[in-house]
Protein backbone atom coordinates (compact mmCIF):
# COMPACT_ATOMS: atom_id res chain seq x y z
CA UNK A 1 0.00 0.00 0.00
CA UNK A 2 1.28 3.47 -0.90
CA UNK A 3 2.48 5.78 1.86
CA UNK A 4 0.14 8.76 2.36
CA UNK A 5 1.56 12.26 2.81
CA UNK A 6 -0.33 15.33 4.04
CA UNK A 7 0.99 18.51 2.39
CA UNK A 8 0.18 21.66 4.38
CA UNK A 9 0.94 24.95 2.62
CA UNK A 10 -1.05 28.05 1.70
CA UNK A 11 0.81 28.53 -1.60
CA UNK A 12 -1.11 26.61 -4.33
CA UNK A 13 1.90 26.34 -6.67
CA UNK A 14 4.03 24.68 -3.99
CA UNK A 15 1.23 22.23 -3.15
CA UNK A 16 0.69 21.45 -6.86
CA UNK A 17 4.41 20.86 -7.46
CA UNK A 18 4.84 18.65 -4.39
CA UNK A 19 1.70 16.62 -5.18
CA UNK A 20 2.81 16.04 -8.79
CA UNK A 21 6.34 15.02 -7.84
CA UNK A 22 5.36 12.79 -4.91
CA UNK A 23 2.51 11.10 -6.76
CA UNK A 24 4.93 10.41 -9.66
CA UNK A 25 7.00 8.46 -7.12
CA UNK A 26 3.99 6.39 -6.02
CA UNK A 27 2.97 8.26 -2.87
CA UNK A 28 -0.62 9.16 -2.11
CA UNK A 29 -1.08 12.81 -1.19
CA UNK A 30 -3.66 15.03 0.44
CA UNK A 31 -3.38 18.74 1.13
CA UNK A 32 -4.53 21.46 3.48
CA UNK A 33 -4.41 25.22 2.87
CA UNK A 34 -4.34 26.38 6.50
CA UNK A 35 -3.51 25.13 9.98
CA UNK A 36 -7.07 24.47 11.06
CA UNK A 37 -7.79 22.33 7.98
CA UNK A 38 -4.49 20.50 8.54
CA UNK A 39 -5.35 19.56 12.13
CA UNK A 40 -8.86 18.43 11.14
CA UNK A 41 -7.65 16.35 8.18
CA UNK A 42 -4.78 14.83 10.13
CA UNK A 43 -6.94 13.54 12.96
CA UNK A 44 -9.74 12.39 10.60
CA UNK A 45 -7.39 10.45 8.32
CA UNK A 46 -4.41 8.13 8.29
CA UNK A 47 -1.13 9.69 7.18
CA UNK A 48 2.41 8.34 7.13
CA UNK A 49 4.14 11.76 6.98
CA UNK A 50 3.31 15.48 7.09
CA UNK A 51 5.04 18.22 5.05
CA UNK A 52 4.25 21.38 7.02
CA UNK A 53 4.75 25.09 6.35
CA UNK A 54 5.28 27.38 9.37
CA UNK A 55 3.51 30.53 8.19
CA UNK A 56 -0.12 29.46 7.74
CA UNK A 57 -3.52 31.15 8.09
CA UNK A 58 -5.77 30.36 11.10
CA UNK A 59 -3.32 28.18 13.08
CA UNK A 60 0.43 28.62 12.52
CA UNK A 61 2.54 25.62 11.58
CA UNK A 62 4.41 25.37 14.89
CA UNK A 63 1.12 24.96 16.75
CA UNK A 64 -0.09 22.42 14.17
CA UNK A 65 3.15 20.51 14.74
CA UNK A 66 2.66 20.64 18.51
CA UNK A 67 -0.97 19.44 18.31
CA UNK A 68 -0.03 16.52 16.07
CA UNK A 69 2.92 15.61 18.29
CA UNK A 70 0.70 15.52 21.42
CA UNK A 71 -1.21 12.56 19.98
CA UNK A 72 0.93 11.04 17.22
CA UNK A 73 4.48 10.07 16.29
CA UNK A 74 3.88 10.48 12.53
CA UNK A 75 7.01 12.08 11.01
CA UNK A 76 6.79 15.81 10.29
CA UNK A 77 9.06 17.73 7.89
CA UNK A 78 8.82 21.51 8.12
CA UNK A 79 9.09 23.22 4.69
CA UNK A 80 9.25 26.95 5.27
CA UNK A 81 10.69 30.27 4.23
CA UNK A 82 11.72 30.91 7.84
CA UNK A 83 15.39 29.98 7.77
CA UNK A 84 16.90 31.64 10.85
CA UNK A 85 18.68 29.31 13.27
CA UNK A 86 16.11 30.15 15.98
CA UNK A 87 13.24 29.20 13.64
CA UNK A 88 14.90 25.85 12.90
CA UNK A 89 15.51 25.19 16.60
CA UNK A 90 11.90 26.08 17.46
CA UNK A 91 10.56 23.79 14.73
CA UNK A 92 12.60 20.87 16.01
CA UNK A 93 11.71 21.67 19.64
CA UNK A 94 8.00 21.69 18.75
CA UNK A 95 8.38 18.15 17.41
CA UNK A 96 9.42 18.31 13.76
CA UNK A 97 11.65 15.48 12.57
CA UNK A 98 13.33 17.59 9.89
CA UNK A 99 13.39 21.23 8.79
CA UNK A 100 13.96 22.53 5.25
CA UNK A 101 13.89 26.09 3.99
CA UNK A 102 12.29 27.45 0.82
CA UNK A 103 13.25 27.53 -1.91
CA UNK A 104 13.96 23.82 -1.74
CA UNK A 105 15.12 21.19 -4.19
CA UNK A 106 12.34 18.62 -4.70
CA UNK A 107 14.94 15.86 -5.06
CA UNK A 108 16.27 16.70 -1.58
CA UNK A 109 12.72 16.68 -0.16
CA UNK A 110 12.13 13.22 -1.66
CA UNK A 111 15.50 11.97 -0.35
CA UNK A 112 14.64 13.17 3.17
CA UNK A 113 11.20 11.51 2.96
CA UNK A 114 12.82 8.21 1.91
CA UNK A 115 15.32 8.50 4.78
CA UNK A 116 12.53 8.97 7.31
CA UNK A 117 10.52 6.06 5.89
CA UNK A 118 13.61 3.81 6.14
CA UNK A 119 13.80 4.59 9.86
CA UNK A 120 10.09 4.19 10.66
Amino acid sequence: MAKKILIVDDEPLIVKGLKYSLESDGYETDSAQDGEEAVNKFFAGQYDLVLLDVMLPKIEGLEVCQRIRERSNVPIIMLTAKGDDMDKILGLEYGADDYMTKPFNILEVKARIKTIFRRT
